[in-house]
């Protein structure tokens, strides 16, 4: 694959779940919608045109935002590319949180999407987290009824593993296109897993192996949520580890000519599996931080890579 193809398919996506206000069932108002587009033009100028939401994301309050935005500006739903997710059903009083996956709770979330972010399709729906008592034969019917009656062009899924993937896919005959997954210099088990095989640290690791060799195969895009470590390496440290990461992130970003927050997310592009970030802030400043990551190939040597992994790690390889 060249380097310009791989940039663009690793390029950083911006995600929308800090938009909206608050978790409560308090209405978002002008300062809301205000710091929404605030966040979505730093995204815009950086070279971003994928916006990831879910249904749930401030009850709702995240696409209802960004669809306020885009009836404001009628040219930018061509510039860009929608994608949501459905399946989580939040806590609400004595009713516990649970996730849903029934063919019926997905239609009927997807129409409650769309009329939230006022428009007509989905470019890309995620299902957002599997079902234990879900059909996938159900899943499936759902999700091709979805594109027939074109509210959704494309499908993918978000923290599942390759045979979870596998076993929807056979029953469908669009391919899935990405799996979203927590990936970052901190949260490291998707790249432990591939060298504590056959160790007895390996027992501990709970992420699904091979799910990233599955992905790549089968033209399934990673998308790497909390790519940013939720700020741990370029701000807060609660550990002298975490110390360590930053000092080595802050050293190779001056080195370098770019931002702590280019590395960290390079980190995650430098990986032979294609992992686009995700974006997750709502400050500006700090999503514009993010351009070089997104007009640059990955700047990580093998040694600079591996160096960040062990420092992060704190202790050597098996």
């Amino acid at each position: 694959m060249t380097t310009e193809a791989n940039a663009s398919t690793t390029r950083p996506l911006y995600g929308c779940m800090g938009l909206g206000g608050t978790w409560g069932p308090e209405p978002y108002g002008a300062a809301e919608i205000g710091v929404a587009e605030a966040a979505i033009t730093a995204a815009l100028e950086i070279g971003i045109t994928t916006f990831d939401h879910a249904d749930i994301y401030r009850h709702g309050k995240s696409e209802a935002v960004f669809g306020e935005l885009l009836t404001r500006d009628s040219g930018l739903r061509g510039r860009i590319t929608l994608q949501t997710k459905c399946g989580i059903r939040l806590a609400d009083g004595e009713r516990p949180g649970i996730y849903d996956l029934r063919g019926k709770t997905i239609l009927r979330r997807v129409e409650e999407s769309l009329t939230r972010l006022r428009t007509d399709v989905i470019d890309v729906l995620l299902l957002h987290r599997p079902d234990p008592l879900a059909d996938p034969d159900d899943i499936a019917e759902a999700l091709t009824a979805l594109h027939t009656q074109g509210l959704v062009r494309r499908f993918g899924v978000s923290n599942m593993g390759a045979a979870q993937i596998a076993a929807l896919q056979a029953r469908l005959r669009l391919p899935l296109v990405a799996n979203q997954l927590e990936m970052s210099l901190r949260q490291r088990d998707w790249v432990e897993a591939a060298v504590l095989l056959n160790t007895s640290a390996g027992a501990a690791n709970g992420f699904p192996f091979g799910t990233l060799e599955y992905c790549r195969d089968h033209g399934v895009q990673l998308q790497a949520w909390g790519a940013l470590a939720q700020g741990r390496f370029t701000g807060l440290q609660e550990s002298p580890q975490e110390r360590a990461t930053a000092e080595l992130v802050a050293e190779l970003a001056a080195g370098k000519q770019v931002t702590p927050e280019t590395v960290l997310l390079w980190w995650l592009q430098r990986h032979p599996a294609r992992i686009a970030p995700v974006i997750g802030t709502a400050d500006p400043g700090r999503i514009r931080a993010c351009r070089q990551a997104v007009d640059q190939p990955p700047g990580l040597d093998h040694e600079e890579w591996y160096a960040l992994w062990l420092t992060a790690r704190g202790k050597p390889l098996p």
